[in-house]
């Protein structure tokens, strides 16, 4: 049976330095975290995954935890966050790996298989929907609905989410992981549409006890990693927004054809976005290999810890039939 013991290592990729947690040995399965997270967010995934005969490999993403944060907003596009997977394969010596992403790693990885579907020959999304480059951006696709209390509108600015994030990172995590609870009883506000003056934790309830399933050990450990590095690189993902935009085109409309699933809580604030349930509907041609969509009942956004026993089952499922 394959070693789960979960190793951290660092190698050099696409120009920087990157930290992944690997353990076990087999085809590789890459995994992308999304914000504000770090490898952990994958830690129960990569023990399983591992048991089932594979390599799993959960890097810190750019700008987060132990994996280089450039300076340049310009140096966080998506070409360069799916550059960084491709040379991190290349790195570990392998030639092609399946890619799981949840919350912004979902659209790296989605974006791994439409730009390289010779190097990712299946691709897991968590929490966002698949949605091919389209003819608008999100920004201006705000702006034309009337909304300017979007939480990515806010996130655009430099300096501003950055500060009041850093300030207490403990305070920062624990509100917004909270944000993304599917159990919240008594919702009375969301950071998605940020109703309330004073920033964005103004926007989120007063946050009760963390669930057994983000154990104290677990919230110290990220705590810290966002002591070391800020917030100020996983912020700068969502300032390129109207570049990825415009490096996109030459995909736009450009379906993913290799096999593929879908994974999201049926609370998860997201799967309420206006698009998300038309972008579901269009898999069968968007995402023709798609072969599988799942929402769990009752899960809210961070799926892979809320209900990793389910969430294994579904991912471990699906990689035994490629």
């Amino acid at each position: 049976m394959n070693d789960p013991t979960i190793r951290l290592e660092s190698i050099k990729a696409n120009g920087i330095t990157m930290r992944y947690a690997e353990a076990g040995s087999g085809p590789l399965v890459l995994f992308c975290h999304g914000w504000p997270e770090g490898w952990a967010s994958w830690r129960h995934q990569i023990e399983a995954v591992a048991r089932a005969g594979y390599r799993a490999v959960a890097p810190d993403m750019r700008g987060y935890g132990g994996t280089d944060a450039p300076a340049e907003i310009d140096r966080y596009t998506i070409l360069d966050l799916v550059g960084d997977q491709a040379c991190l394969v290349k790195a570990l010596g392998e030639t092609s790996a399946v890619v799981v992403g949840h919350d912004w790693g979902a659209p790296v990885a989605w974006h791994c298989a439409l730009f390289r579907p010779d190097m990712f020959r299946a691709v897991v999304g968590m929490s966002v929907p698949w949605t091919p480059p389209g003819h608008t951006d999100l920004l201006s696709s705000l702006e034309k609905l009337g909304i300017r209390d979007f939480y990515i509108q806010y996130f655009q600015a430099p300096g501003i989410a950055d500060a009041e994030l850093d300030k207490d990172p403990a305070e920062s995590l624990r509100r917004i992981y909270f944000d993304g609870f599917g159990n919240r009883p008594d919702r009375k506000k969301s950071m998605i549409r940020m109703k309330s003056p004073g920033g964005l934790l103004a926007n989120i309830d007063e946050p009760g006890a963390m669930p057994d399933w983000l154990p104290a050990d677990h919230m110290d450990y990220m705590i810290e990693q966002f002591r070391v590095s800020g917030f100020r690189g996983g912020l700068n993902w969502y300032r390129n927004l109207v570049r990825n935009f415009h490096l996109g085109a030459a995909w736009r409309g450009e379906p993913i054809r290799q096999p593929s699933l879908f994974i999201a809580g049926s609370h998860d604030g997201v799967m309420h976005f206006p698009a998300s349930k038309a972008q579901i509907e269009a898999y069968p041609k968007t995402l023709p290999g798609c072969r599988g969509v799942h929402l769990l009942d009752g899960a809210g956004h961070w799926i892979q810890q809320e209900r990793p026993e389910e969430v294994n089952d579904l991912l471990i499922a699906f990689l035994k039939g490629l």
